[in-house]
């Protein structure tokens, strides 16, 4: 990576033989003082729309999701801590003079020069797609950082799926603080599914490897495996892959916002 890009990590560091605070600082170090480190802080717990909330209440009685719902904790930008997205994410998003997106469920937060500029825009019907900070950071040419994960948590993909023709849709819910109180929203946006982001890397890094001039760069960290590529070559690859690879209108495993893998 090079000094003053835009870099999107996703992180597991049990393997990396170093804390968030340690590689949060050494990231920043590495990008600079005109540098911008991004990462997602997705939040599922204030949805009644994800797999996660159909697993929590699957045997409950009527009562008890009522009960449920009341309690669900809104979204605030400002406090709202990230579910599954690891230790880098939280301290990113706990870091002194972070910037983070105003989306309910897949929100992004950021520190350094563009965090404002890159995450200014993120539409409350737009997940992760032309007008999330994914529309931005593409534009920017930032870079993508898996460090200790695989393809499968690549959220960059997801910005392919807007770019495939006629996309199947759903409808989405969750609890947000607005007006000094708890309100629920409803919006309808693309039908993510992360299902197959496996394969999709596997041949995204195939592909660029048979390449005259590969831009996908592996290496090792502590004890785990770090790969760094462009943005945008992996959105170009993946628009391309999906389209040919998914049956239109035909998901196989969808998942509101892929937590599932981001550790």
């Amino acid at each position: 990576m090079e000094p003053g890009a835009a870099l999107l990590v996703h992180a597991s560091l049990r393997r990396v033989e170093a804390g968030p605070g340690a590689v949060l600082a050494a990231l920043r170090t590495v990008l600079g003082p005109e540098g911008t480190l991004v990462v997602p802080t997705f939040t599922a717990g204030n949805s009644d729309t994800s797999p996660a909330y159909r697993d929590r209440t699957r045997n409950m009685t009527t009562d008890q999701i009522r009960a449920l719902r009341r309690k669900m904790p809104p979204f605030d930008p400002e406090g709202t801590p990230s579910e599954g997205m690891g230790r880098l994410a939280e301290a990113v998003r706990c870091a002194e003079g972070r910037v983070r997106s105003a989306h309910p469920q897949t929100s992004f937060a950021a520190v350094g020069a563009r965090a404002g500029e890159l995450l200014a825009v993120h539409d409350e019907n737009c997940h992760l797609g032309e007008r999330s900070p994914l529309g931005r950071l593409y534009a920017a040419g930032a870079q993508v950082l898996l460090l200790g994960v695989g393809f499968e948590v690549c959220s960059a993909f997801h910005l392919g799926e807007y770019r495939v023709p006629e996309p199947p849709r759903r409808t989405y819910r969750c609890v947000v603080r607005r007006d000094g109180g708890h309100r629920w929203t409803e919006y309808e946006d693309i039908d993510l599914d992360d299902s197959d982001f496996g394969a999709l890397g596997a041949d995204f890094e195939k592909a660029d490897a048979a390449r005259p001039d590969p831009v996908v760069r592996g290496g090792r960290v502590g004890a785990t495996q770090a790969r760094l590529f462009p943005l945008g070559a992996a959105v170009d690859f993946a628009t391309a892959w999906l389209a040919g690879k998914r049956s239109r209108h035909v998901f196989t495993d969808p998942s509101q916002i892929a937590a599932r893998f981001l550790h």
